[in-house]
């Protein structure tokens, strides 16, 4: 039978979604462990290997999840449920474990380039009367 029309379309958006979870889960660890040591491809290595267990889990409870609806009558949702299944074990498996660290491993320090971010020139200080308050 051929794919219905409307399958591609309804998920493509859900994906997407999906895929921002585990990219939100990866990245912000990885930042945090840059901003910790300064050298990216330690907080690479270490932001991958501390998120790999919650990646790998979450993504094998969604495959589990929609492979339950290959079990039902409708062709329609079957296609939907193994396009899902499949799309969200390569998204978890070869672009979040494998593509993503080795991209920002080879950019290295222009992973944190931000346009128009400007690096202050001098140190912030509090309110002027805060510091004239502190000496009284």
């Amino acid at each position: 039978m051929p794919v219905t029309t409307w399958t591609p379309m309804v998920m493509f958006p859900i994906l997407f979604g999906l895929s921002m979870d585990y990219q939100v889960f990866l990245i912000s660890r990885v930042r945090e462990e840059y901003e910790r040591t300064g050298d990216t491809r330690t907080a690479v290595a270490t932001g991958l290997a501390r998120t790999a267990k919650v990646i790998t889990a979450a993504a094998a409870i969604m495959i589990a999840v929609f492979t339950t609806s290959l079990l039902g009558p409708d062709v329609a949702v079957k296609q939907g449920a193994l396009g899902m299944a499949v799309a969200v074990l390569i998204d978890a498996t070869i672009v979040r474990m494998i593509f993503v660290p080795a991209v920002m491993e080879l950019c290295g320090k222009a992973n944190w380039w931000m346009p128009g971010r400007r690096v202050p020139t001098t140190t912030p200080t509090g309110p002027p009367r805060i510091a004239e308050e502190a000496k009284l």
